[in-house]
């Protein structure tokens, strides 16, 4: 209860300051809880506003099935927005700016979604299973949730997990490859490229076939499968994520509830290159990997702490030597992410329902009378957004996932009034 009183708290705080904190602000309820959020392409630009390709996912309670949902954006740009739409924000409301453009029937949960950067209408999905699903957004016809529906067939579906994989996935930035990890301790990698052509000439076979038996050729209803290219060992617990080196398609690192930090090189074999036994003093729950500067990694632990690695430095006898550690979450922490734009930002969110905008640059460092009134905020931190009040058990899924779309909007929506004093003001109070 008490912990419940301090979210409430702290988000009728946040809600005092939204008319102060931002140019706009766009809110959205959906009829069912989110797990997952992501940004797609831009589709339009416009004078006064973009429209954006938005993925998000809804959790049913099993009356219905649970959806993928493709959703169009417009994002106002900064100084446009008329000053009564920041003035009226209304929590209950739902959101001119964000529309509905096509629905998915998915099989089971949606407890991550991530795009293929080389084509971003392609999108792969985890759920409550072993597998790893592929979507192509576009060709996917639009269903509808009622009772009975069937689900959407997925257009390919990537298997070599033998547990549970729920929420460690990443797509690589330079190839068309999938890494994924899960409950049998194992980091799984795909390539996709690899099987293009065959499956191309599976379904020159299925159409063939099908038209012998007049089109009820079984085989063609079926989601064609691909086994993995490497299945990598050296975690004793869960993983629970993973990510790939910016630079590199078969470098990639994991991190999970056995406290380790993995590096792996798909090169030199499936062993572990680097393996910090104790990169936290709690199962870690998040990383990712600079696109800036390829030797940081950051990590988030249930301990509440954020570690900032240095890859040629990772460990002093088997124990995470960090760089920084980050201190300002109250609960453990679900997501990390660094600033697409700025080399020294990242963001992160926790169990306790904050989201922390921190600037590795300033720590240690001390400037003006504006930052002064914050001296009680950690070192680095430079803004909280409170915007979200769930009960705590949804915070565990719903904030470590929903904080990717939540940290693009921190840079690409809001733009902050009086930089220094008001987000230094802001830490304080909260």
């Amino acid at each position: 209860m008490k912990e419940k009183e301090k979210v409430e708290e702290r988000y009728t705080q946040w809600k005092s300051l939204v008319p102060v904190l931002y140019d706009w602000l766009a809110n959205h309820n959906l009829v069912w809880p989110s797990l997952s959020c992501r940004w797609g392409p831009q589709l339009e630009q416009a004078t006064y506003k973009n429209r954006h390709r938005l993925y998000l996912s809804e959790q049913t309670d099993g009356s219905v099935p649970n959806t993928l949902v493709i959703a169009n954006c417009e994002v106002v740009k900064p100084r446009v927005a008329a000053a009564e739409h920041i003035s009226q924000f209304n929590e209950e409301a739902r959101s001119p700016f964000v529309k509905k453009h096509k629905t998915i029937l998915h099989p089971g949960e949606v407890n991550r979604i991530r795009e293929f950067q080389q084509n971003n209408k392609i999108v792969a999905t985890h759920t409550d299973s072993p597998e790893v699903l592929i979507w192509d957004v576009e060709t996917q016809p639009n269903r509808h949730a009622v009772l009975g529906a069937t689900t959407s067939r997925p257009d390919l579906v990537l298997t070599g997990h033998k547990d549970n994989a729920e929420f460690a996935l990443a797509m690589c930035p330079t190839e068309p490859f999938v890494l994924s990890g899960g409950k049998d301790k194992c980091v799984v990698l795909w390539s996709v490229h690899d099987h293009i052509s065959t499956l191309a000439v599976e379904t020159a076979s299925n159409v063939k076939q099908g038209s012998k038996t007049g089109g009820n050729n079984t085989k063609a209803t079926e989601s064609p499968c691909i086994e993995p290219r490497g299945i990598y060992q050296g975690h004793e617990d869960t993983v629970e994520d993973v990510q790939f080196c910016p630079s590199s398609a078969l470098e990639f690192c994991s991190v999970g509830d056995d406290s380790r930090l993995i590096l792996w090189d798909a090169r030199v074999g499936s062993a572990p290159v680097v393996k910090v036994d104790k990169a936290h003093n709690g199962d870690l729950h998040c990383v990712d990997w600079s696109p800036h500067d390829i030797n940081f990694i950051l990590t988030g632990s249930a301990d509440n702490t954020i570690h900032m690695f240095d890859r040629r430095n990772l460990t002093s006898s088997g124990v995470g030597s960090p760089v920084y550690k980050f201190e300002g979450h109250d609960a453990a922490v679900l997501c990390v992410q660094w600033s697409p734009d700025k080399s020294s930002v990242f963001g992160s969110t926790a169990e306790d329902g904050i989201l922390n905008i921190w600037d590795h640059d300033k720590v240690g460092k001390t400037t003006d009378s504006a930052d002064s009134k914050a001296s009680n905020a950690p070192p680095g931190l430079f803004f909280r957004h409170a915007g979200h009040r769930y009960d705590i058990k949804w915070l565990c899924a719903f904030i470590s996932l929903f904080s990717s779309l939540e940290f693009n909007i921190m840079f690409k929506l809001f733009k902050f009034y009086n930089w220094d004093c008001s987000i230094a003001q802001y830490c304080n109070l909260l």
